[in-house]
């Protein structure tokens, strides 16, 4: 799959894939940006894409830096449409309880893309019946 991106600033990087397997390519903060503790600070990556059709891009938490660092984006998981053209840009949240700086290269967050369906909502009156009906949060035993 070829997917198009444009610079948006001369010193934006490329995403990049970390190993010959991994899912998601990483994307980097283009400036410094301090965010404090319990805040959510805008990180521009100064890149621009051009996604497939039928296609999104995810953005999902860099493993490390969630889990070292306390530095994930804020509304977990970021939805980009192929339609989309602006700036990717990180909402990143600072879970910890110091401020943390984000520095101009570091990988900030993981771009995955995936297929989707987009689907032809239905109303009716009765849904088909199944085992586990409409039990929900915690019904199927995990607690």
């Amino acid at each position: 799959m070829t997917v198009y991106f444009k610079k948006l600033r001369e010193d934006a990087k490329m995403p990049k894939y970390g190993s010959a397997y991994a899912a998601g390519a990483d994307l980097c903060a283009l400036d410094d940006t301090t965010i404090p503790a319990g805040q959510t600070a805008f990180i521009h990556t100064g890149l621009a894409i051009e996604l497939p059709m039928g296609t999104v891009g995810l953005i999902y938490a860099r493993s490390g830096m969630a889990c070292k660092q306390g530095l994930a984006p804020a509304n977990k998981v970021g939805v980009i449409d192929c339609d989309y053209r602006g700036e990717l840009i990180v909402a990143l949240h600072n879970h910890g309880k110091e401020e943390k700086t984000v520095t101009a290269g570091d990988r900030v967050a993981q771009l995955v893309i995936a297929p989707y369906y987009t689907a032809d909502f239905v109303q009716t009156e009765e849904l088909s019946e199944t085992v586990r009906g409409e039990g929900g949060f915690g019904s199927t035993g995990v607690k």
